[in-house]
């Protein structure tokens, strides 16, 4: 398994948690990144199950999916509209870095 980025609890923490106060969003990206690592590649969860591996409802779940996706920090796609999502966790600050 990868190392967590320093990124993710230098910089991520505090602006999911602290600035849009998010904290959810932040468990949720933190979450899926470790089960991304183990299954080395998107992590196919419906919102319930998602909640329930957190410890959160499950609309707390899917607003923080939303927030992740509308930040460009999680992508999500569906083979069907009614199939359960499979999520990639997106790192754009190393993309920044590459193009530097």
């Amino acid at each position: 398994m990868g190392n967590l980025d320093p990124y993710v609890t230098d910089v991520l923490l505090r602006d999911l948690v602290g600035h849009d106060h998010r904290p959810v969003s932040f468990l949720v990206y933190l979450w899926l990144t470790a089960e991304q690592q183990r299954n080395g590649g998107a992590v196919q969860i419906s919102y319930g199950d998602l909640a329930e591996n957190l410890g959160v409802s499950k609309s707390s779940a899917q607003s923080a999916v939303s927030w992740l996706v509308r930040r460009k920090l999680l992508s999500a796609s569906k083979e069907t509209v009614t199939a359960t999502p499979k999520y990639t966790v997106l790192t754009p600050w190393r993309d920044v870095r590459r193009r530097a």
